[in-house]
């Protein structure tokens, strides 16, 4: 007896879900669902039969193989957060930028802006990242670069763990040392060595560095033992890591690599001889530079004249001059720039008439060379590290000329700072800005020791002031006024309770000045507030 089936609309299974979505993608009026009649019920028709296909997708998944299950998290052994700073940092966590919109910001602080400071201060005191806030800590670094450091290091090992398990914190890895893998004890020197040898390059750069770090001969032998045989690419990034306790052992390490096959790692290597004033680099550099500079006694007044290079030879090049000028860069200048940024600055002196960095920064330039000369002598001061030129260079800050005897820009200047200690950085910057207010002091107010000093507070505030009362326009100082929320100390707030009415609007000030002002001085105030309890949080057990 043969029976068969009745038939049936009932799509595969392979299809059905397929049918489902062409039918909401199309809509009920134009396809109705399978086994239902057109009209009103037909939508509903539809999410009744997509939840009753996605049980059955689910039910009918194979089970995969059971992966191994993963080891348990590193324990962290620094001091748990206090409670206070746990529920502030969450609260720090879940500030998005841009979730207010457009527009004025108003009188509320800008959480996110205000989170580094509060990681470097939970790291400065040791303390350990709550597990629940790990995610919300890799999501915060994922999203901002500057924010990785500090937040890597205070989410410690446990990060690291996490990571692994997710790709978008992959970057957590490729920040952390060796990729987050644990080097050896730098005492087993059976283990470096066969990490030196047998691992990966991120752990041989992290291995070279803490080693770098710790013993810096043992690191440079460590190097020679393998540089014949390391690629190009390699040997640069290592060679890098000799920038840490730099000193005169390593010269003849980097005399050889002087005559390395890549370009790249020779002007490494002269760079790194040309910080090391009493190197037989230096002092080639010195002799060159010295035949292109010289005092010219012929007039009334003494005056430098320069005389640059008329070629490029082979011992140049080998020392790291670089013989092909930049576009727009004329060839002798270029080489100039060069030996003289190379040549020890305590070689001067003796060659221009036993004259001290400011008198001879303060003597004329022949030919129009003096901006070339006093650039690459910038350039040299931030190199050695030499505050004596860098002080002579500066100038006093309340020279006339906003841009001193001989820094050439800004950024220039803002390195020169860079070489001072810090009181005497804020001092200038402070005497800076007494004279020439704030309009040239943004990108030198960046390289002050943060919470400002006393005085460099002051005057910042005293120029906004002075700013406001002149009914300035207000958004011109929106940089500095963020910065001053991030950088003043919170001890200044009730100082500040007399600006935040809203002041009398001259004639001439842009319209609505005075309450945006108001308004500024308010958020300054409030910010400098919550900084003040967040370290009180952090200070807290």
């Amino acid at each position: 007896m043969t029976s068969t089936s009745a038939p049936t609309d009932t799509p595969a299974p392979g299809t059905a879900w397929e049918e489902l979505v062409t039918t909401a993608l199309l809509g009920t009026d134009r396809r109705t669902p399978p086994g239902a009649p057109p009209g009103r019920e037909a939508p509903l028709a539809l999410l009744d039969a997509a939840a009753v296909e996605t049980v059955r997708r689910r039910a009918g998944l194979r089970p995969a193989r059971a992966a191994r299950r993963p080891e348990p998290a590193p324990e962290d052994s620094r001091s748990p957060l206090p409670d206070a700073a746990a529920r502030r940092l969450a609260m720090l966590l879940t500030d998005r930028p841009g979730a207010g919109g457009g527009g004025r910001r108003g009188t509320a602080p800008d959480l996110m802006e205000l989170l580094p400071q509060w990681l470097a201060a939970a790291n400065a005191r040791g303390f350990a990242a709550p597990p629940q806030s790990l995610p919300a800590l890799l999501d915060a670094a994922r999203g901002r670069t500057d924010l990785r450091p500090a937040a890597l290091t205070f989410a410690g090992p446990r990060a690291l763990w996490l990571a692994r398990f997710n790709p978008d914190w992959r970057f957590a890895l490729r920040s952390a040392p060796g990729g987050g893998a644990t080097l050896p004890h730098l005492e087993d020197t059976g283990q470096v060595e066969q990490v030196w040898q047998e691992g990966l390059f991120a752990e041989r750069v992290a291995l070279l560095a803490a080693l770098r770090a710790r013993e810096p001969a043992a690191a440079r032998e460590l190097l020679t033992s393998t540089w014949s045989t390391e690629r190009a690419e390699d040997r640069l990034m290592f060679l890098d890591s000799l920038r840490t306790g730099l000193g005169p052992d390593d010269e003849p390490f980097l005399e050889q690599a002087l005559a390395d096959r890549s370009r790249n790692v020779r002007a490494t290597a002269a760079e790194l001889l040309s910080a090391l004033p009493g190197s037989a680099l230096a002092a080639r550099m010195a002799v060159r530079a010295g035949a292109c500079v010289a005092i010219d006694h012929t007039g009334d007044a003494p005056v430098i004249a320069v005389e640059a290079p008329h070629e490029c030879d082979a011992s140049m090049e080998r020392d790291g001059v670089v013989a092909k000028a930049p576009s727009g860069r004329g060839e002798r200048s270029w080489w100039l720039g060069q030996l003289v940024e190379a040549a020890p600055l305590g070689s001067w002196p003796g060659r221009l008439g036993g004259r001290t960095p400011e008198e001879i920064v303060a003597l004329p330039v022949a030919d129009d060379w003096r901006g070339e000369l006093h650039a690459a002598w910038c350039r040299a001061a931030v190199r050695q590290r030499n505050a004596e030129w860098s002080r002579a260079l500066l100038g006093t800050p309340a020279a006339p000329e906003a841009g001193g005897p001989g820094a050439v820009s800004l950024a220039e200047r803002a390195k020169l700072l860079g070489t001072l200690g810090a009181g005497e950085r804020a001092d200038w910057v402070a005497g800076f800005i007494a004279t020439h207010g704030l309009s040239e002091a943004f990108q030198l107010l960046g390289v002050c020791a943060v919470p400002w000093s006393g005085p460099l507070g002051r005057s910042v505030v005293d120029a906004l002031n002075i700013a406001r009362d002149a009914g300035s326009y207000p958004w011109s100082f929106s940089g500095v006024m963020g910065l001053a929320e991030r950088c003043l100390d919170p001890s200044e707030a009730t100082r500040l309770d007399g600006l935040l009415a809203v002041p009398e609007e001259p004639e001439d000030a842009s319209p609505g000045a005075g309450g945006y002002w108001a308004e500024a001085f308010q958020r300054l105030v409030t910010t400098l507030r919550l900084r003040g309890t967040m370290l009180a949080e952090l200070g807290a057990r």
